[in-house]
């Protein structure tokens, strides 16, 4: 027997240590694509870059780009806003600069001071009598039209509006892009991924999704800083907004479950519905029927641009009457999948990947997807996947959808026909799914494998999870359950070392150098 069977086993690795305090991640530092790209700006990030050094901190600097990024999308929208929106069946469309908030201002009253959810609309129809967006979006529309000129041609009126909106709206993006910041504290410059997305820039004055957007940014931010009433609220507001912000909560009751949190997340689910409440009761009181334009046109729509039951039904050539009901299967069935993947990871995942998860399930499942519904996805993939690399690859398939879908308006409102035909089209919403679905491929292998993990590779757990960050695990189910059954035996079980040098030569020998059993079973 060799010297080396008598040795001691030594003990098992060590746990990766936690990062160290007030240090901040610099993307160049970790990313070959940002390396990359910070040559052409002078090199990586120097000392003014790090936190508490100098006045240009990330989150000021990131404020700045993100208003340049939307500078450069107002001026994308100049041929609109000069006549293409007034002017001509598909300038709006060839143009790609197209926008519902200036058709809307005459098209939902607001030109005649009508009040939302009170008012009948103007030109109303069996399915829609009321304005069809929830309730805090009305009130910002409603806000832009009491700060947009009463007198003048109603084309100057309509310029107005979408002006005054697109200034709200810039707002709305700084607000998120300072979220961000707050959400992984150790790596603001993550946020670099929305402030130049270049689906910000086209995608952020098309419609009001950018007020939501940011409330739900401003959401998981308190909830990254342990205060999860304040980011109830907020997610209570933001679902106030747009119905996609509702979703959070999946992911933070799994998360809670399996860390044991129960107390944290009934505050959050808590402030949600009250911060609901006190926004829609008031309408509902004055107004159910208008209230609940929203929910019910949305019942009532058929599948529509962007969704690949779009393509289902265009090839088909009819339509499919319980395409709500496939809808509603369809995406129970991911969010129970991402539930198991939550509850058996071999670690908790982080809240911002199933956040990402469970909202990419709603927009791949949904009967429609605008282009502005993108909005809803860049902040998360900045926290869930900060790469650069597959963040591009992913915001590429949405700028061809973006072009795509303008173009197959132009065609099809056109008699002339300048664009591109229904295949072509449907190849757009492929690039779009595939897109989406290659961004989630990534998060769910990051979530499988922590090692590729891009957030966690410095011992870090989970920067946007507040109370959760560091917290063991209490219910866990499949392979993370086999897991920690295998690691609570191995902290009992005798340690052996091994001699191949015979088949039949020496007998295990415990780690502290005892002699073997000979009485024990199979020695």
């Amino acid at each position: 027997m060799t010297s080396s069977t008598h040795e001691t086993a030594g003990p098992a690795p060590a746990p990766a240590a936690g990062p160290l305090p007030n240090t901040v991640v610099v993307p160049a530092d970790e990313d070959p694509v940002a390396a990359a790209g910070s040559e052409v700006f002078g090199g990586p990030p120097g000392r003014r870059a790090l936190l508490g050094v100098s006045w240009w901190t990330p989150a000021r600097f990131l404020a700045l780009v993100v208003i340049a990024t939307y500078v450069l999308g107002l001026v994308q929208k100049v041929p609109c806003y000069d006549g293409g929106w007034f002017h001509g069946a598909t300038t709006q469309y060839t143009h790609a600069c197209y926008s519902d908030i200036p058709h809307l201002f005459s098209g939902r009253g607001f030109d005649s001071g009508r009040h939302p959810y009170l008012d009948p609309l103007p030109f109303p129809t069996q399915d829609m009598q009321y304005l069809e967006y929830p309730v805090l979006t009305g009130l910002f529309m409603q806000v832009a039209a009491w700060l947009t000129p009463t007198g003048g041609e109603l084309q100057g009126r309509e310029q107005w509006f979408w002006m005054v909106n697109a200034g709200m709206l810039m707002v709305c993006a700084v607000v998120v892009v300072v979220a961000l910041t707050r959400t992984h504290r150790r790596r603001p410059w993550d946020a670099l991924l929305f402030a130049v997305a270049p689906c910000l820039a086209l995608d952020s004055t098309i419609n009001w999704d950018m007020l939501a957007v940011a409330l739900a940014a401003v959401a998981m931010a308190y909830w990254a800083g342990s205060r999860p009433v304040a980011a109830g609220v907020l997610i209570g507001l933001a679902t106030a907004a747009k119905l996609y912000p509702v979703l959070l909560l999946g992911p933070l009751l799994v998360l809670c479950w399996r860390a044991g949190k129960w107390r944290d997340f009934g505050r959050a689910l808590g402030g949600a519905v009250a911060a609901w409440l006190v926004v829609n009761l008031p309408i509902m009181i004055a107004n159910f029927k208008g209230w609940a334009t929203f929910y019910t046109f949305s019942q009532v729509r058929k599948e529509d641009f962007g969704s690949f039951w779009l393509i289902l039904m265009q090839d088909r050539n009819q339509q499919l009457p319980t395409l709500n009901t496939w809808i509603s299967v369809l995406l129970v069935l991911c969010c129970l999948a991402v539930g198991w993947l939550a509850l058996s990871a071999p670690r908790r995942p982080r809240f911002a990947q199933l956040a990402l998860l469970v909202v990419a399930a709603f927009v791949l499942t949904n009967k429609v997807y605008s282009p502005q519904y993108v909005l809803w996805l860049i902040p998360l993939a900045a926290l869930a996947r900060p790469r650069w690399r597959d963040f591009l690859i992913w915001q590429t398939c949405e700028v061809l959808y973006f072009l795509g879908v303008w173009s197959y308006l132009a065609y099809t409102g056109d008699s002339k026909q300048h664009g591109i035909g229904q295949d072509w089209y449907h190849l757009a919403i492929a690039l779009h799914l595939l897109g989406t679905l290659y961004l989630c491929a990534m998060v769910v292998r990051d979530m499988l494998h922590p090692e590729h993990d891009p957030v966690r590779w410095d011992g870090s757990d989970d920067p946007s999870g507040g109370v959760l960050d560091g917290a063991p695990d209490v219910f866990v189910l499949g392979a993370a359950r086999r897991l920690r059954e295998e690691a609570t035996y191995a902290e009992y079980a005798p340690q052996y070392d091994w001699t191949w040098s015979a088949p039949d030569q020496a007998a295990p020998v415990p780690a502290d150098g005892a002699a073997p059993d000979r009485d024990a079973p199979g020695a």
